[in-house]
């Protein structure tokens, strides 16, 4: 057959008889032929190639259970949509302009970004791209006319607080994550909206963290010396909702009976595998990471999302914590 016929055929397009198709793929097993990509992709200028950029130190990552959803969620969901996944690692400023170099250079056909921290250099950088980017979370400075996909962090903080106050708590504290990420903020500004609405006082009743168990630990002392009559704690992250729950049984508090904790993040790894198991505000990474992938998708087409900046919604899970 023809060699026009041959290719339709292996490209699964259209406009070919099943018989010929099954021919071709039958002659392609026994040769043991597969598609040469650098030459496909001279013709198709698509490299099958989806880069996951990762704006944190690969230490901090690989240790975060966050990040290790967020990059088996894009492995599965690329892999699903037959794409390969290139995970970079942006340390510092000094990779910004080999990471810039390799991204422009043709290797991949776009980019999901995690650069949580306001100020990060890369976000203005990648902006000089000429492949399409969508981020995960909304922490850029000047974000109009980025493509994100983000949650509703500060709903989900107020949800969390006002769960507590319903089940009688009256001296709230929070753990909150490092205020370079607005997700840190928009989980404070949440905790204090519900605080204010109830008429209860929040200063002096935070304490800045990094989304770490032993910061949250450390925290959580500090707000017991500064609160020592506090009933409950909003931690803005599992891990350091474990650690808080570690720095009140070290004091003697019990949990929920003399401090009611709740977290954020409902992780799988975490929130249930905790004593007592968490109460947390759940959000899933995977949801995320796939919206992001339909985004670029989209993007890669052509077309144009219906929104520039998709915020997904969250829950309350409630266990044993609170």
């Amino acid at each position: 057959m023809s060699r026009s016929t041959a290719s339709r055929a292996l490209n699964e397009e259209t406009y070919v008889s099943p018989r010929a198709r099954e021919a071709v793929m039958a002659a392609a097993r026994d040769l043991g032929y597969s598609p040469n990509q650098a030459a496909r992709s001279l013709v198709t200028r698509r490299t099958g190639a989806i880069a996951l950029l990762l704006s944190e130190p690969e230490s901090k990552v690989l240790d975060d259970p966050y990040y290790l959803v967020v990059m088996r969620a894009a492995f599965r969901e690329l892999a699903n949509r037959g794409s390969q996944m290139l995970v970079m690692f942006v340390d510092n400023r000094q990779d910004i302009p080999r990471t810039m170099k390799f991204l422009d250079g043709g290797h991949v056909d776009g980019v999901l970004v995690f650069a949580p921290h306001t100020g990060d250099p890369l976000a203005p950088a990648l902006r000089q791209l000429r492949v399409p980017i969508v981020f995960g979370g909304s922490s850029v400075a000047n974000a109009k006319g980025l493509y994100t996909v983000d949650y509703d962090n500060r709903s989900g903080a107020k949800m969390a607080v006002e769960h507590l106050l319903a089940h009688g708590r009256k001296r709230i504290v929070t753990i909150t994550g490092p205020q370079s990420q607005r997700a840190a903020r928009d989980r404070l500004a949440g905790w204090r909206e519900a605080l204010a609405a109830a008429g209860m006082k929040t200063e002096g009743r935070s304490e800045s963290a990094d989304f770490t168990p032993s910061s949250g630990d450390q925290a959580m002392r500090h707000l017991l010396e500064r609160v020592p009559d506090l009933d409950a704690v909003f931690a803005a992250s599992d891990p350091m909702a474990a650690g808080a729950i570690r720095a009140l049984r070290a004091a003697g508090r019990s949990v929920p009976g003399d401090v009611a904790v709740v977290g954020f993040d409902d992780n799988p790894r975490v929130a249930p595998a905790l004593e007592p198991p968490l109460t947390t505000v759940h959000q899933d990474p995977a949801e995320q990471v796939a919206r992001m992938i339909e985004m670029l998708l989209l993007l890669q087409s052509g077309h144009e999302p219906p929104v520039r900046r998709l915020v997904l919604p969250v829950s309350l899970t409630k266990r044993g914590s609170a």
